[in-house]
């Protein structure tokens, strides 16, 4: 059995999860065996998982021969460089989302989500974008991108419905949506390079374009995404302090709210939503209307499970769901999170692709594309127009 060793940079919540999802892959052995991250709470991380190997410095899994695979779980502002470092170290690179993005230049006024133009810092993104692709390229590494939502069950059973009737997907409707990010990185753009629509709207968007890459395949044609308009707010601005006490996010200079619409070269259309400010849990949703019927692929919530509880402490060890603020009353309780998702199918398509050596399903140019449509998006909302994209 071909054995993988993976060198995993960050310990937080992602990590977590790439973690679960290693623990669990067959027909290839695939082992962590050493972590990087700067704070104290890495030797934690190890001993808990049972990783031989840790780190402060992610230079040193790259300088470590041992290690195949560089699995990047860090903050958005880290990942260009780490991509490129790795490639370059020889190592193949999974990525967590986004592939990129703008975290400010010398001289940018600060804080930058305010004062730099969105067309300028699309034009930037592009570019690094470009460096990065043809970096990875040169190296000969495989790159694979962390998107989740390409491997969730309801999204890869709309896959094989879609390649079976072969019909033309006229319009699509996705969200990811919630109470807001805990996390003090996800209000500032320097660290997050946006908001609301980039830190959850990407899953969603690079779902879209997958399926319509999917239909295209199927049909034997050629789409892509031939213009962009975008609107984004901070919606929950207008709420006083004690309003907002289920509401998580308090932006600095991103937005809590954004929508993205998408036309793509045949005139069919997708339209992306997301929101820092949505009760509930986490809205995980994809509406696909073809010409021949409509499917939707609910991951989460879903009707897995229903409960009606009336005692919250009772049910304190007891995991719900993601975001929801309560367990009590009528509950859409998620069953194996981790699998509807899609997370441990993703790392089981990763490690098969480094023993294989064939290209992810979740793979460079789905990374590209993605960012591509975000930051003009942004560029749209930010001069309230069209963007249009030229052909690949």
């Amino acid at each position: 059995m071909v054995k993988i060793r993976v060198g995993l940079i960050g310990s937080g919540f992602v990590a977590e999860l790439h973690m679960y999802a290693y623990k669990r892959v067959y027909g290839v052995e695939a082992e962590v065996v050493a972590v990087v991250s700067r704070g104290d709470h890495v030797e934690r991380f190890a001993a808990k998982h049972g990783i031989a190997k840790t780190y402060r410095d992610y230079r040193q899994v790259l300088a470590d021969p041992s290690i195949d695979v560089v699995d990047i779980c860090t903050p958005p502002a880290l990942h260009t460089e780490m991509i490129v470092a790795a490639a370059g170290a020889g190592k193949h690179v999974i990525c967590e989302k986004p592939f990129a993005g703008y975290f400010g230049q010398t001289g940018d006024r600060a804080p930058i989500g305010r004062h730099v133009p969105k067309a300028a810092m699309y034009e930037r993104v592009m570019a690094e974008m470009d460096k990065t692709r043809a970096a990875i390229r040169a190296s000969g590494r495989l790159f694979m991108y962390a998107e989740d939502w390409i491997y969730a069950p309801a999204l890869t059973k709309t896959v094989e419905m879609l390649r079976a009737t072969k019909d033309k997907i006229l319009f699509m409707k996705a969200e990811e949506s919630h109470s807001g990010s805990h996390a003090a990185h996800a209000a500032q753009w320097a660290m997050t390079g946006g908001g609301s629509l980039i830190r959850m709207g990407c899953h969603p968007l690079a779902a879209v374009l997958h399926l319509k890459r999917v239909e295209a395949k199927a049909r034997g044609e050629a789409v892509c995404v031939a213009a962009v308009t975008a609107d984004v707010g901070n919606v929950a601005a207008c709420l006083m302090p004690a309003e907002k006490q289920h509401i998580k996010a308090n932006p600095v200079d991103v937005e809590d709210w954004g929508t993205l619409t998408l036309t793509f070269s045949d005139g069919t259309k997708a339209t992306i939503i997301s929101g820092d400010m949505i009760m509930g849990g986490v809205r995980n949703l994809i509406e696909t209307y073809t010409s021949g019927g409509a499917l939707f692929a609910n991951i989460t919530p879903n009707n897995h499970m229903l409960t009606y509880m009336t005692d919250e402490q009772k049910l304190k060890d007891v995991y719900i769901t993601e975001k929801v603020d309560r367990k009590t009353g009528w509950q859409f309780v998620c069953l194996e999170e981790e699998w509807t998702r899609g997370y441990l199918q993703e790392i089981q398509d990763f490690m098969e692709c480094v023993a294989t050596g064939r290209q992810p399903l979740a793979d460079l140019d789905l990374a590209y594309a993605t960012m591509q449509a975000q930051y003009a998006g942004y560029w749209s909302a930010d001069e309230g127009r069209r963007i249009k994209i030229a052909p690949p």
